[in-house]
Parts: C-alpha cells; sequence; structure tokens
C-alpha cells in the first residue's frame, strides 16, 4: 500500500506530496501496518486452527494478551488462511496477526 498522489499544477504542492510519500511510504510498507487484532481467542490444549482473516499470506503473529500460564507455538506453516497453533494449557488469547 502506498500513499496516494493528487494531480496538481501547483509545484509547490507536488512537492509536498513528494517528500510526504518519501516518509510515508516506506512506513506503509511494513507489515505490521495491515494487521488484524484477534481478540479473545480461545485455545484448547493441544492445536488450535485460527482464521487470521488478512485474506494474504500471514507473516507473522503476536500475543498480545493472555490469560493462562501456557506456552503457544506455530505448528503448522503460515498460509493464506490460518494459523495452527500449538498449546501447552487451556487459555484465551488475543493476537496480532501481519
Amino acid at each position: 500500500m502506498a500513499l496516494p498522489s493528487i494531480q496538481s499544477k501547483n509545484q509547490e504542492f507536488q512537492l509536498l506530496q513528494s517528500k510526504w510519500a518519501a516518509e510515508i511510504n516506506p512506513l506503509l510498507a511494513k507489515p505490521l501496518s495491515s494487521s488484524n487484532l484477534l481478540k479473545g481467542i480461545q485455545l484448547v490444549t493441544g492445536v488450535n486452527v485460527v482464521n487470521h482473516l488478512l485474506g494474504r499470506q500471514m507473516q507473522g503473529w503476536v500475543i498480545s494478551d493472555i490469560d493462562a500460564n501456557a506456552t503457544i507455538y506455530r505448528s503448522a506453516a503460515m498460509n493464506n488462511l490460518n494459523v495452527t497453533l500449538t498449546s501447552s494449557a487451556n487459555c484465551t488469547v488475543n493476537l496480532i496477526v501481519f
């Protein structure tokens, strides 16, 4: 995703747009800028398949909240639809997927 450019005959405005794009586009290109927060995901002990809702290949995930003492790891390859997580205990998590 890139910052859109508005066509204008005003050269000063065009220069400002170029400067803004040079500053903002690298930030917009980072995976976390198009992430989803999945709240209240209930995991059971063992393997859990969670739809990440990204509509594209997932690049990573972060637990932003957890309500139990559990070890959680990805147990299958990342794909366009879901993330497979294995949990050592029943718990509820919030996941940031990107």
